[in-house]
Order: C-alpha cells, then sequence, then structure tokens
C-alpha cells in the first residue's frame, strides 16, 4: 500500500478498496444505511473528498461492495458444487452447505447484498455479478431435474427458485453470525438437510 502526503490529508493508491474494505466494517457495525460516504473516507483515513474520486455516493460504494461480495458468493458455491461431483445429491448439499457458511462468515457482504435494497440491475457489473451465483443453483437444479422421469419433471428454474428461497430463509434467520440470527434446536445445517430431502423425495415419481 502507497501512502503520500496531500494538500488537504493522506491519500494513496489503493483508494477504492480500502474505501470498500471501510465500508464493510461500518457495514458490520452500522448497517449498509447507517453510514455516508464521509464517514466511510473517515475510517479510511483519507481526505473527505477522495472517496468522490471513485463514488458519486453511497450507493456506489454499496455497489461496489455488493459485486466484490457476490464474486467472493459465487466462487464459494462454484467450488461446492464441483460440477456435481461424486453425484448431484452429494453436491448440491455441499452448496446449501456452502451457502450457509457465507452467509456466517461474511455477514456485512451477504447484508449488502440481499437486504440493503441495491436492484442487482443497478449496473451491468451487478447484474452479471449476481446472476453468476444463481447461476451455480440453476446448473445444479438442471443436474438434478434431468434424473427425473419425463413424464411429470417439473422445470428446473422452479426448482432452483424453490431450493434457493429455501436455503436463503434458513441463511437469512438462522445461520447468520450477526444480530440477526434467530436461535434453533439444531443446526441450520441439519435444518438445510431436512429440508432438502423432503423437498426432495416430493419430487420423486410416486409409485
Amino acid at each position: 500500500m502507497t501512502w503520500k502526503r496531500g494538500g488537504r490529508g493522506y491519500h494513496h493508491g489503493n483508494l477504492r478498496e480500502v474505501l470498500i474494505q471501510a465500508a464493510l466494517d461500518l457495514i458490520a457495525e452500522k448497517g449498509p444505511s447507517g453510514f455516508n460516504v464521509a464517514e466511510a473516507a473517515r475510517s479510511a483515513g483519507v481526505n473527505p473528498a477522495a472517496p468522490y474520486r471513485h463514488f458519486r455516493d453511497r450507493d456506489e460504494l454499496l455497489v461496489d461492495v455488493a459485486i466484490q461480495g457476490f464474486g467472493l458468493f459465487a466462487e464459494a458455491l462454484e467450488t461446492a458444487w464441483d460440477e456435481g461431483r461424486p453425484d448431484a445429491h452429494v453436491a448440491f448439499e455441499r452448496v446449501g452447505r456452502a451457502y450457509l457458511a457465507f452467509a456466517r462468515a461474511e455477514p456485512a457482504y451477504y447484508t449488502t447484498m440481499f437486504e440493503s435494497g441495491l436492484p442487482h440491475s443497478a449496473t451491468p457489473q451487478l447484474r452479471e455479478a449476481a446472476e453468476r451465483s444463481y447461476a451455480v443453483l440453476r446448473q445444479a437444479s438442471e443436474t438434478l431435474v434431468a434424473d427425473l422421469p419425463t413424464k411429470g419433471r417439473p422445470p428446473a428454474s422452479m426448482v432452483s427458485f424453490h431450493i434457493w428461497a429455501f436455503t436463503h430463509g434458513i441463511a437469512s434467520l438462522f445461520g447468520r453470525s450477526d444480530e440477526g440470527r434467530r436461535k434453533l434446536p439444531i443446526s441450520p445445517e441439519d435444518l438445510l438437510e431436512a429440508g432438502m430431502l423432503i423437498y426432495l423425495q416430493g419430487l420423486e415419481p410416486k409409485s
């Protein structure tokens, strides 16, 4: 990191990344709507005017935080899916656990991505980043559905939305590490596994 002396304060050559990290710290403390750009600059230790070289306002800063978060999220889901090895059901369970693990380990990213009110269409980059993570769920659902008999087979897109809603609900309500977490008599992972089993059994043809 290169620091330079400016006329009205300090700045450095990696300002965008430092401001994103400052925003993440503030989001973890106050939520995505609980700070402004000036506070991010102060937290980063830079000139109050410096952020405006990169971000018009807080929403633009939050968009970059969300893009970065979705990138990490997609990587985690892709690694968990591992192209469906050794089989789709085992791989799908790993994806669900990776979803929960991300919500628990990265509450500031998770909150910004899903609870800040940012439309995923805010920028092409944000839309692409968000779509990449959903694409893992869609691919996993397509693989699962392909093993079902053609007659009565549900659309893979519908299955992906169901599973996404179910997994996201558990992550948001029970799987977080912040104060938004609700208490459960079982682990979020066990709840997800049980719910997935019931759901997938319901897709099987009745004899």
